[in-house]
């Protein structure tokens, strides 16, 4: 066995799954009890591992295979997951969470959806320079917002900031009332840039999909409008909806790519049918 590439097994040891076993596509929330959520919206599935904070169950929708993997807070774990799926065979990554708004209008249980996202956090600097971009893959993207249009869903499309820290690095008071000149500014300084949203994965998915060819997209559920000071936690079925809705839109527009010998998705595609 490689200590480069570790696995138990055929599984890679982190996921616990091992190829062929799960789907292209795949979604990402953070929370463990989330892919529940999500799989009680497929036809079918089952889990296929639960190890640390990874959980995992494929199953179909529509026919067709889909996944989900949860990847606890934060980007070095979601790093982990995207690394070892990526190896076990997904292709197309979208991210399902929560997220607080830092702009006005924007409410409890909307759904955010990152076109792009501020690189805060530091795993994706163990991969990148700091001036590469963390960007949505277009397709999935329009996917996203193609399926909040189905569902007749309240969103918002922007740019997200990604970070390591929950308290101070999102500038919040750390433990007795800590803090310090950059969380002081954060948020004004984001809130300046017409950043949307705060959340701790993003940028790292985005990174290392665009790194490696793959496809990612992201769309939370908002918990929290630091800007008004409210918080619930809504809109989470919402954001899940989305995602799956979405999974359904890529089958169909790859599939247009495919019939057409083509690339990349455009809408004259649509039109072909």
């Amino acid at each position: 066995m490689s200590a480069s590439e570790p696995r138990v097994g055929e599984e890679f040891y982190h996921v616990r799954v091992k190829p062929g076993e799960i789907s292209e596509y795949i979604l990402l929330p953070g929370d463990p009890d989330r892919v529940l959520k999500i799989a009680r919206y497929w036809d079918e599935g089952k889990e296929i591992s639960f190890h640390r904070e990874f959980r995992v169950w494929t199953g179909k929708v529509n026919g067709k295979a889909i996944s989900a993997c949860s990847t606890g807070i934060g980007a070095p774990s979601t790093a982990i997951a995207v690394e070892e799926l990526a190896r076990a065979g997904g292709r197309t990554f979208i991210r399902v969470g929560s997220t607080g708004a830092i702009q006005k209008g924007i409410d409890i249980g909307d759904v955010i959806i990152s076109k792009a996202a501020v690189r805060l956090e530091g795993t994706s600097r163990q991969y990148v320079v700091d001036g590469y971009p963390a960007s949505a893959d277009y397709e999935v993207m329009l996917a996203l917002i193609q399926a909040a249009e189905n569902l007749g869903l309240r969103y918002h499309v922007g740019i997200t900031a990604s970070t390591d820290s929950f308290y101070v690095g999102q500038g919040r008071k750390g433990f007795r009332e800590y803090s310090w000149s950059f969380s002081e500014k954060i948020l004004s300084d984001l809130q300046s840039m017409n950043v949307l949203n705060f959340e701790m994965e993003t940028s790292a998915i985005f990174t290392l999909a665009s790194i490696y060819g793959l496809r990612a997209g992201a769309v939370c559920a908002v918990f929290a409008n630091r800007v008004e000071d409210r918080f619930g936690v809504a809109g989470e079925e919402d954001a899940i909806k989305t995602a799956i809705e979405a999974v359904k839109i890529l089958y169909e527009w790859d599939g247009l790519k495919k019939s057409h010998g083509k690339k990349y998705f455009y809408p004259e595609l649509v039109k072909s049918r």
